[in-house]
C-alpha cells in the first residue's frame, strides 16, 4: 500500500566526501525530501582499498559532507542512508565511518537513533559455499580457491535492500551501512513506503552517482529524484545542469553488459519497456521499468596482499631512444634479471609507456608512438626493500643503457622529481570477485541499533 502519492529524495553527491556546492544543496534541500541517501564506496579505485582497510576518501572531506548531512537530515527529520561506508564497506572502513558520524554529532549536538549494518562475510562461511558449489565467477574471474579466501585480508558482500527495510522497520534515523549494492541505499526508503521496487531500484541507479546523469555531469553535486506510482523523474539542483533523455537514458547503460537487463541481489531491473521523456528543460520521467525476482545471489569481494610496490616516472624525447624502445627494455629486464638472479620469482619487473599503449596495453588498437614519452617503471616485491633494490637497478640502467646511435651519454630519461623513485608501500589485487547464492537475504548482514546521543 503506498502511503503517499509522491515521494522525494536527494543524492548529495556521488561519493561521500566528493563534496557539493553549498547553493546546490540549499536547492536540493528546498524540494523537500523524504530521505537523504548517498553511496560512499567504489571498486573503481582498486584493491587496495578494500585489502588495507582504509578509505580512498581523505577524512576531513567525508567529514565536511556527513555535517551537511546530518544537520539536514535531523532538521526535516527524515531518514539518512548511507551505503558501502567507509569507500569498501569492510569493518574497518564501517567503524571509521561510524565514528566520524559520532564525532559530527557529539560536535553539533544532534541525537538520534542509528543503525548499522555490517557487510563482512566469514572465510569459513564462504568456504562452505565453496565446497557446496554456491560460488561462482563473476566475469573473467578465475575458479575460486580455500587459498584465495584464506589470503583475502577482508570479505565483503554487497547487500540488497532488505537489511536496509529492517533497520527502517526498527526506527532508524540514521543508517550507516557496510558494502551495498549501489542502487540499493536509495531504492530501500521507497520500497519501504510501498513504491514499485522496479521504479525505484532504476531511479536508485540514476542517483547513485547524482549529478553525473545530467548535462554538464558532475561527481561532486546534487540531483533530486521524485517517485510516483507509475514513473519517476529526475532534476540535478544546480540550476547550471540539466537532466536531458540522453543524459539519463546514458547513465542506465552506465556500467551494464546488458542495455536492458540489470542484475542485483533477488533479481534484476528490466528495462525493455523503460520510456524516458522530457517533461521540463531541465527535468526528465522515466516509466515503465520493472523487476524480475530471481534466486538470491549477491556479490562478494575479497583483496589479498601480492607484496610492496616502488613506482619511478620518467620521459623520453631521443628519437633514437624511442626507436629502439623494444629492444632497450628487453635488455634492461634481461639484466635486471640476471642480477637478482638469485631472487627469482619473488619480483615483478613492469615497463608502462604513455604516449604509445600505456592505458589500453595490449588491447591498444593505434600503437603508435609520437615525439616524446612517458615512461613508469614498476617493482613489485615480496618485500619493500627487495622492490626498491631492483627498480633502482632498472631505472640506473634504463638511463645509461647503450643502443644503436646513441649521440648523448649523459643519459636517456628525464626525471620530474627528485628523489625520482615512490614507495607506493603495500601492494593489493582483487582476490574474490564472485557471485553468492543465498537463502535469507539478511543471511549475513546483521543489523545493530545504537542511540547517539550528543
Amino acid at each position: 500500500m503506498i502511503c503517499m502519492e509522491q515521494l522525494t529524495l536527494l543524492s548529495p553527491t556521488a561519493i561521500l566526501g566528493y563534496g557539493f556546492p553549498d547553493r546546490s544543496f540549499e536547492r536540493g534541500l528546498s524540494f523537500g525530501p523524504d530521505v537523504i541517501a548517498v553511496d560512499a564506496g567504489s571498486t573503481d579505485p582498486g584493491p587496495y582499498y578494500l585489502g588495507s582497510g582504509k578509505s580512498f576518501v581523505p577524512r576531513v572531506a567525508v567529514k565536511r559532507d556527513l555535517t551537511y548531512l546530518l544537520r539536514a537530515a535531523r532538521t526535516l527529520r527524515v531518514p539518512l542512508v548511507i551505503g558501502s561506508a567507509g569507500g569498501s564497506g569492510a569493518k574497518p572502513h564501517l567503524e571509521w565511518c561510524c565514528g566520524l558520524v559520532r564525532d559530527v554529532a557529539k560536535e553539533d549536538g544532534i541525537s538520534f537513533r542509528m543503525a548499522v549494518i555490517p557487510a563482512d562475510v566469514p572465510p569459513s562461511y564462504l568456504k562452505e559455499a565453496l565446497w557446496d558449489q554456491r560460488l561462482n565467477p563473476l566475469g573473467p574471474a578465475p575458479e575460486l580457491s580455500e587459498a584465495d579466501i584464506s589470503d583475502s585480508t577482508y570479505l565483503v558482500a554487497q547487500m540488497g535492500i532488505e537489511p536496509f527495510v529492517k533497520a527502517l522497520d526498527g526506527g532508524a534515523d540514521v543508517i550507516i551501512a557496510g558494502r551495498s549494492y549501489d542502487p540499493a541505499v536509495f531504492a530501500a526508503f521507497p520500497v519501504w513506503k510501498g513504491f514499485d521496487e522496479g521504479l525505484a531500484l532504476h531511479l536508485g541507479k540514476i542517483l547513485e552517482c547524482a549529478a553525473i546523469a545530467a548535462l554538464p555531469g558532475s561527481g561532486s553535486d546534487c540531483m533530486v529524484g521524485f517517485l510516483e506510482n507509475e514513473r519517476f523523474m529526475v532534476e540535478p539542483a544546480n540550476r547550471e545542469r540539466r537532466a536531458t533523455v540522453a543524459s539519463v537514458a546514458a547513465h542506465t547503460l552506465y556500467e551494464k553488459s546488458n542495455p536492458y537487463l540489470l542484475p542485483g541481489p533477488g533479481g534484476e531491473l528490466d528495462l525493455y519497456r523503460t520510456e524516458f521523456e522530457q517533461i521540463a528543460e531541465r527535468r526528465v520521467a522515466v516509466r515503465g521499468s520493472s523487476f524480475r525476482p530471481q534466486p538470491y545471489t549477491v556479490k562478494v569481494e575479497g583483496a589479498k596482499r601480492i607484496g610492496c610496490r616502488v613506482v619511478t616516472i620518467a620521459g623520453a624525447r631521443d628519437p633514437r631512444f624511442i626507436e629502439n624502445l623494444d629492444e632497450i627494455v628487453a635488455g634492461v629486464e634481461k639484466r635486471t634479471e640476471g642480477n637478482f638472479k638469485w631472487e627469482k620469482g619473488k619480483f615483478k619487473l613492469m615497463f608502462h609507456i604513455y604516449g604509445r599503449d600505456g592505458v589500453m596495453g595490449e588491447q591498444e588498437p593505434h600503437p603508435g608512438m609520437g615525439h616524446e614519452i612517458g615512461i613508469v617503471i614498476e617493482a613489485l616485491a615480496e618485500t619493500a626493500e627487495l622492490a626498491e633494490a631492483v627498480l633502482g637497478f632498472a631505472r640506473s640502467t634504463m638511463l645509461h643503457y647503450g643502443f644503436p646511435g646513441r649521440i648523448a651519454t649523459a643519459g636517456n630519461l628525464a626525471f620530474p622529481y627528485s628523489p625520482s623513485d615512490f614507495k607506493v608501500g603495500e601492494a593489493y589485487a582483487f582476490s574474490v570477485h564472485h557471485l553468492l547464492s543465498l537463502e535469507n537475504p539478511e543471511e549475513f548482514f546483521p543489523v545493530h541499533f545504537e542511540e547517539v546521543c550528543s
